[in-house]
């Protein structure tokens, strides 16, 4: 079990309301975790937080789009008068997919600051606190994704790839200080998000993660960084990482499009 006096008493969760969110949610409660939960869904992040309070935790929702200006503020003024053990940004995804040349920038630049810009803000923010109290965690929810390009995708496999090299940074810089950061790497795992976008999980051959066992998984590898890979796809991510790059992916590419609804 996560260890309270590490990453307690309060953890913050940015996709806090379903799927991996929401279990990383009930297990830091099952810990004695106080919580603050941040999503953009009213229901499901109302439901979470029922859930986890009944625990026996304290619980804060913070209903809000990271892509809002206002949105760092928004969430260091639920969080100024409680201490702040544990960072869990979990809201990164691929809000639009499109071929870059011909795609609106506005909805390009959208995942880059949901993906980028806003996970800076709350490491910069909740980092510096604990790093002045020489203890707590800091998780970046990463994909295999960000291991090559992808077309349609190339913004968000971008993303995830600087996701990772930061990650990796940030964890040299806190280290000295008893701040532990982790980029959990995620394959394909059976959420709620996923299941809307109609990926075919039932192909033969596909790794396919539960939500409750990559969050179990996180939590229990957070010393253990700069960057795990879950869900049994270590091998996956190594092979990403190989040369020579355009047999690689292009490989990745024709399997990727065997996972969307339309093929």
């Amino acid at each position: 079990m996560i260890d309270k006096s590490v990453y307690g008493p309060w953890a913050v969760v940015a996709g806090g309301s379903e799927g991996v969110g929401a279990s990383f949610a009930h297990r830091l409660a099952d810990a004695g975790i106080n919580l603050v939960l941040v999503a953009r869904k009213p229901g499901p992040l109302r439901q979470t937080a029922d859930e986890v309070r009944a625990k026996g935790v304290e619980v804060r929702t913070l209903e809000l789009d990271l892509l809002d200006p206002g949105a760092a503020a928004s969430i260091r003024k639920v969080t100024d008068d409680v201490e702040v053990g544990l960072l869990i940004f979990n809201a990164g995804a691929n809000s639009y997919g499109h071929e870059f040349v011909s795609s609106d920038l506005d909805r390009v630049q959208g995942v880059i600051d949901l993906n980028i810009t806003a996970q800076l803000a709350l490491s910069h923010h909740f980092g510096a606190s604990m790093k002045e109290r020489g203890r707590g965690g800091i998780m970046l929810v990463g994909s295999l994704s960000g291991y090559l390009g992808q077309a349609q995708i190339s913004i968000y496999s971008a993303a995830k790839a600087f996701n990772r090299v930061f990650a990796e940074g940030l964890w040299l810089e806190l280290e000295p200080y008893g701040v532990h950061v982790l980029e959990l790497v995620l394959g394909v795992t059976r959420t709620p998000a996923m299941e809307r976008a109609g990926l075919r999980m039932d192909l033969p051959g596909l790794r396919v993660a539960e939500p409750d066992d990559v969050a179990e998984e996180g939590l229990a590898h957070l010393a253990d960084g700069p960057v795990w890979v879950a869900g049994g796809n270590q091998a996956a991510a190594e092979k990403r990482s190989g040369f020579p790059r355009a047999g690689l992916v292009r490989g990745a590419h024709e399997a990727s499009r065997r996972l969307l609804p339309s093929s």
